[in-house]
């Protein structure tokens, strides 16, 4: 949502509570808005507050290259009250200030053209999307095409719920008339009459289905040489998420350095965590690779990565990632390997025995997890410990594998820190065979 929310607005009003400061939600809001290249007007709420801080947002929000123009910068800064309606007006009129010196206009006499910010289906009304009006004026009863749907406006609904008969630049609707649901971000755009929507649709439809067909064309390292050979890659963006803010800040460090006149880096969101289903998204929309430290993504964010095609390279050690780009970027890098993940554990109690250390009973929460396989600890998604099954029981029988639902008891072969809600994930590295 905040990906499609940068990319179709023409002004970001980011809001920092003055109590809390910068959150990683503002972090993440920052770097999509800078990846859509949206001007930010920054507004500091809750200043009624006897703990409100406002030096101290500006001061961290600096520290992320926003810096008030009292301080020298060029972002708009304004100290709100949303409760108390303090200096709403005030910010009201730099936001309209900002879209003077954007110079930002629109014809209400044109066809109009939009986003579908978002879409459901509804059970009264059929498939209802709400459409930000962008440039001219929609009429009820005009003809459209939304993405590879197409249809004609039957209603509009404002934000309050009252029909409308026309949508001018800049106004929400929700609009009726399509016949299936289409998806969050496509272009919303009024022809003149049915017929030529519904050829429109069709040509899409084609496209999408040759599109899927087809191969990605999402950056990878393995491909990189060729695409800057080509030049078809001036700008590799990373998205860098590591156990620690410290790694992070390491990482790119040292990547940077690898700049070279043919390829320019760019850190397009760094924090810490495991990578979730946001940075994934933030890394398909700017055509992204994404290099995880010590961390593992969800198991959402990992299927994810999958159907949008995104790649996701993690590391235990700093110099093999470094190393990992500057082959990728000289044409050297060749994988060999690929790891397919079994199965996860989760702990759920302990038990010490004599002369073989700790056990750790598990249920298997997903695939199968086998003796023998490679296996790695996780504790709050940060990798703590990577080895190997070397003992796997269920109930008091040994057994070479335990599938999901089912307990079993694990032991990781002279490992001994394991913790309860700890999770235990079995995998295998695959030989890959080169490609051409």
């Amino acid at each position: 949502m905040r990906a499609r929310g940068a990319q179709i607005t023409d002004i970001v009003v980011l809001v920092v509570a003055a109590n809390d400061g910068v959150m990683p939600q503002t972090r993440e809001a920052i770097a999509h808005a800078k990846a859509a290249g949206v001007p930010i007007v920054v507004a500091i709420n809750k200043i009624d507050l006897p703990d409100a801080n406002p030096d101290r947002v500006k001061q961290q929000l600096s520290d992320l290259e926003l810096i008030p123009e009292e301080w020298g910068g060029s972002t708009i800064f304004v100290e709100v009250s949303a409760k108390r309606k303090l200096a709403l007006e005030d910010l009201l009129e730099m936001i309209l200030l900002q879209a003077e010196i954007l110079e930002l206009q629109s014809d209400p006499h044109q066809l109009a053209k939009g986003t579908v910010v978002e879409a459901k289906l509804d059970k009264t009304r059929g498939p209802v999307a709400t459409v930000l009006i962008q440039k001219g004026a929609l009429h009820v009863g005009e003809a459209y095409v939304a993405g590879v749907h197409y249809g004609r406006v039957r209603a509009m609904f404002d934000d309050r719920g009252r029909k409308v008969a026309l949508a001018g630049p800049s106004t929400p609707i929700e609009v009726l008339g399509f016949a299936d649901v289409p998806a969050a971000g496509d272009a919303f755009t009024v022809v003149e009459d049915e017929r030529k929507a519904r050829h429109i649709s069709s040509i899409r439809q084609d496209r999408l289905r040759t599109k899927q067909l087809s191969q990605t064309n999402r950056v990878t390292l393995d491909d990189l040489y060729r695409r800057i050979s080509a030049g078809e890659v001036k700008d590799l963006n990373l998205v860098i998420k590591a156990d620690v803010q410290g790694s992070v800040q390491a990482l790119w460090d040292a990547i940077a350095k690898l700049e070279s006149d043919k390829v320019r880096l760019r850190l397009i969101h760094g924090s810490t965590g495991a990578i979730t289903e946001s940075d994934v998204m933030l890394a398909s929309a700017s055509n992204a690779i994404v290099i995880g430290f010590s961390i593992r993504p969800i198991p959402k964010a990992a299927e994810l990565a999958v159907q949008e095609h995104v790649d996701i390279r993690l590391y235990t050690v700093i110099y093999e990632a470094i190393s990992d780009v500057e082959k990728a970027m000289v044409g050297l890098l060749k994988p060999t390997y690929s790891e397919r993940i079994l199965g996860r554990a989760e702990v759920r109690m302990l038990f010490h025995i004599s002369r073989i250390g700790a056990i750790a009973g598990c249920q298997v929460r997903e695939g199968v997890i086998r003796r023998n396989a490679s296996a790695r600890v996780l504790r709050d998604s940060v990798v703590v410990h990577e080895g190997r099954v070397a003992s796997l029981r269920r109930v008091k029988e040994d057994v070479e594998e335990v599938a999901a639902g089912f307990e079993c008891g694990i032991g990781l072969g002279g490992y001994q820190d394991i913790k309860d809600g700890d999770v235990i994930e079995s995998f295998v590295l695959e030989e890959v065979a080169p490609r051409l």
